[in-house]
């Protein structure tokens, strides 16, 4: 077959990035076209995406490669999950897309649990509860007497509205609905009993399509913007894990994966939801995958954290690089100061460094100090923490775990790999470290019918890229050091 170029807009929390891929001879050569940040905009104390600004980013990577005389054979889009817009009944937004981390959805779990049980909440959806997935923002959005909410006579998810703002057509991808907490796996379809407790109509989602449907072809108006051509937009895996997972180069199901990025994001794969109470008890989630595939998982606090620390130091006047953060991290004591990542005060605080230093002076360690001491507390503790979700996976996997894949951004960080390999006791395998983007193109190459299979994707993946695999170390000394974080997170 012929090669073709396909064009992914991948848009993380932090950042976002359109790119190019030409698939020939069974491998991907990726090129990134545009790179660009994603910033939370702070209007009257509440937190806002500004949608207008991502969709001239589509653009802007469009007409990059129409400039470069790429002829695009088809488009993806793949954003974070949970968050959405308001469409009026003429179509048009009605609102820019409010942001997860607006602390306007604190404590709505625990009212809207009044209404439906929690655990009737968690055999509906099968879904970790935490407080800014969808269905929790649209209760505290009915408590506000959102005017947006009010006037809205459809709703769309973040990929699946720069998808409409592309083509003009309404639909609900199935891997994006499936992080509101609004959907059941088995069924497959919105769970109307939820949205009665808020009470709204399901009338307001949209149809839902599978991975690698044709959604509809770009628009005249964004054909003539931007100088391309009649192109299809592909329904790609729209939550971007769900595109990351795709491009796990493994050849069997006896792994369990790590997207790291902002958010670290530990699962497995599986074909059927497990929804039980040891699952529920532990907080796992069941999210949509491609070709009818469960991603069981559990979200994790991943990179946000160094990642807030370094604006704070940027600043005070430091800033500081991705290498020279390695460096400090291995001139530091391991293990002085450990915290729990997923810890509420972690969520926006005003200051990261502040609440860090309080987690650990309230917890009797003292307190960090140094730049180092702030780093290394961090990676010692997301190794720690992927050890105690790895071990909850072990206890409900129906297959055993035989090494944990890395992928994402985070995958680049070899002393963080180590790290982990050692917490876990397991290899660790990093690669690809552009997940998402490749799932994203692989997901439109199945649309239009140049791959056939999940397991063909995959062969092309591990055809295209170089993994490292790293083997523990020192796993006396981590195994007193994960006793040690136990007791401290028990109390917090």
């Amino acid at each position: 077959m012929a090669a073709c170029h396909l064009f992914a807009f991948d848009v993380g929390a932090t950042s976002g990035r359109s790119c190019i891929a030409r698939i020939d001879n069974d491998t991907i050569t990726l090129q990134e076209l545009t790179r660009f940040p994603n910033n939370i905009v702070r209007i009257d104390n509440k937190y806002y995406w500004d949608i207008y600004y991502l969709f001239e980013e589509l653009k802007n990577g469009l007409k990059a490669a129409a400039a470069a005389g790429i002829k695009i054979d088809a488009i993806g889009v793949d954003t974070w999950g949970v968050d959405f817009v308001y469409l009026g009944k003429d179509g048009m937004l009605l609102s820019q897309p409010r942001a997860y981390r607006d602390p306007y959805t604190n404590g709505i779990p625990e009212e809207y649990f009044k209404t439906v049980a929690k655990k009737e909440v968690y055999d509906a959806t099968g879904i970790q509860v935490m407080n800014f997935n969808s269905l929790y923002q649209l209760y505290a959005a009915r408590k506000e007497q959102s005017s947006a909410l009010e006037a809205a006579a459809d709703i769309l998810f973040m990929p699946d509205a720069l998808s409409y703002l592309l083509t003009g057509r309404k639909v609900c991808e199935y891997t994006i609905a499936s992080t509101s907490q609004l959907m059941n796996p088995r069924t497959k379809n919105f769970e109307g009993k939820l949205f009665d407790a808020i009470p709204l109509s399901t009338s307001l989602m949209q149809p839902i399509v599978m991975p690698g449907e044709i959604v509809a072809y770009v628009s005249e108006s964004v054909q003539k913007e931007c100088g391309i051509a009649r192109i299809p937009v592909i329904a790609v895996a729209g939550h971007d894990t769900g595109s990351a997972v795709v491009a796990v180069p493994t050849a069997d199901e006896n792994f369990a994966y790590l997207s790291s990025g902002t958010w670290s994001l530990m699962g497995i794969e599986v074909n059927e939801p497990i929804i039980n109470e040891a699952s529920y008890t532990l907080n796992f989630t069941n999210e949509g995958g491609v070709n009818g595939t469960t991603r069981f998982l559990k979200n994790i606090t991943g990179m946000w954290l160094i990642e807030q620390c370094r604006k704070e130091w940027e600043a005070a006047g430091d800033k500081l690089s991705y290498s020279e953060i390695d460096r400090l991290n291995e001139t530091a004591d391991s293990f002085r100061f450990l915290i729990d990542p997923d810890h509420l005060s972690f969520a926006n605080p005003d200051s990261m460094l502040r609440v860090i230093r309080e987690y650990c002076e309230n917890t009797g360690q003292g307190s960090p100090v140094t730049q180092a001491d702030f780093i290394r507390c961090i990676f010692d503790s997301l190794a720690l923490k992927y050890r105690k979700v790895l071990e909850s996976l072990q206890s409900l996997a129906p297959f055993p775990i035989q090494r944990l894949h890395v992928i994402g951004g985070g995958s680049k960080n070899t002393m963080l790999n180590q790290m982990t390999a050692n917490a876990i006791g397991m290899p660790v395998v990093s690669g690809p470290t552009e997940a998402t983007a490749i799932g994203n193109i692989m997901m439109q190459a199945k649309g239009i019918g140049y791959v056939n299979s999940l397991a063909e994707i995959r062969r092309i993946v591990r055809n295209s890229i170089k993994q490292d695999t790293y083997l523990p170390k020192d796993t006396a000394q981590w195994n007193a050091a994960y006793n040690r974080f136990r007791e401290i997170i028990k109390y917090n």
